[in-house]
């Protein structure tokens, strides 16, 4: 049994999304940036764990590279004013809303992370959270004292992330802790993703960690419906297997200019570089000119983004003219076509700015699980 192609879960409805009318083909030579409204800011790539869905291809191989304190100010000052609440006020958070700090893990350097939260809280950016895996939460003492920490600091609430590809890293019992004292600081700003999966697992009796060929066993690939597994990242390599897949012909047509002109839930990495739909390992340039950004690219400069903005055809042409051969056991997304011409273009002598980091093309087919 196969999985059907995934669609991007967190997805808000077209009132939140910056779209403009287009015709399929048409060149495009000038990718227009709107000023983002939600968003994330990751602190580093570098993980505890190595998850087999991870879309930035987060992992312990990572160097840290942690943001600096300055370079954190400069972002989040950008941000500053930028930034829409929660629909239900500045001090609620919702997935899509406000501002997330992440990783890789943001845990694992608490200091910074207190001190992005005190930043941000200065600055009055609303809805502010953090998202992490709970490795940390190694007893209610520390996990109390760190949630206090941030939450003094003016962290408005956390996100718990839950599935089966950090189950493999992260004992149970370590989220449930989790959840049950951010319940006790933030209280219905608590987020879980994925919800079902907690549930699923309190009802397994879970315990420790667990292979996520265990957890098929034990669950079933049913479950997976539940998911909502974006198809980008690691899991083109670690999971396409469970999906059906297509030629790359089948993807010709579409583009990628809806997300790479959205304004909601973009990400910034430790080095700058801006991201929008989740689209690990290209950048649509520096963020920390993040007013110079927004006046626009010159696509002319930036040959896989003027691809991507008029069809994929395009960036296919790209690539076989570098020796690019397609997959013949075919793709399970545009995502997977595109991410795959450029871990080959990431190889060539030619450089292209916008595939950064370049470390990321390497953790999205690492060998370790």
């Amino acid at each position: 049994m196969k999985l059907k192609q995934a669609k991007d879960p967190r997805k808000q409805a077209s009132s939140q999304e910056h779209t403009k009318p287009r015709q399929k083909g048409t060149p495009v030579k000038t990718l227009s940036i709107p000023e983002p409204i939600s968003g994330g800011l990751l602190l580093s790539y570098k993980c505890t764990s190595e998850c087999k869905h991870c879309m930035y291809a987060g992992s312990p191989k990572w160097d840290a590279d942690w943001i600096s304190r300055e370079d954190a100010e400069k972002i989040l000052t950008q941000l500053s004013g930028k930034i829409k609440p929660s629909p239900y006020g500045p001090n609620k958070v919702g997935v899509n809303y406000g501002l997330h700090f992440t990783g890789g893990e943001p845990f694992l350097n608490f200091g910074l992370l207190l001190e992005c939260t005190k930043i941000a809280c200065g600055l009055q950016i609303p809805s502010t959270f953090v998202e992490t895996n709970c490795h940390w939460c190694t007893s209610d003492e520390v996990t109390r004292n760190k949630l206090a920490q941030l939450k003094g600091n003016g962290l408005n609430g956390i996100l718990i992330s839950v599935n089966p590809f950090i189950l493999e890293h992260v004992p149970f019992e370590r989220t449930e802790r989790a959840l049950r004292i951010s319940m006790e600081m933030f209280g219905n700003n608590t987020l879980v993703y994925q919800d079902f999966f907690y549930h699923q697992f309190s009802k397994l009796g879970i315990k420790n960690t667990l292979p996520f060929e265990r957890y098929l066993d034990k669950a079933g690939l049913e479950g997976l419906y539940y998911a909502e597994l974006l198809p980008t990242g690691r899991l083109l390599y670690k999971l396409g297997h469970l999906f059906k897949k297509y030629p790359a012909r089948h993807f010709f047509a579409e583009s990628c200019r809806q997300e790479l002109e959205r304004d909601w839930h973009v990400h910034v990495d430790n080095y700058g570089n801006y991201m929008t739909g989740y689209c690990g390992g290209i950048s649509l340039g520096d963020a920390h000119d993040l007013s110079l950004l927004c006046q626009g690219i010159d696509l002319r400069n930036y040959p896989v983004l003027e691809a991507l903005m008029t069809k994929m055809e395009g960036l296919f042409e790209l690539g076989t003219k570098s020796g690019y051969r397609e997959l013949p056991e075919g793709y399970i997304s545009k995502c997977h076509l595109c991410t795959d011409i450029r871990k080959h273009l990431i190889q060539q002598p030619r450089e292209f700015k916008e595939l950064a980091p370049k470390k990321f093309y390497s953790q999205i087919t690492s060998k370790s699980q």
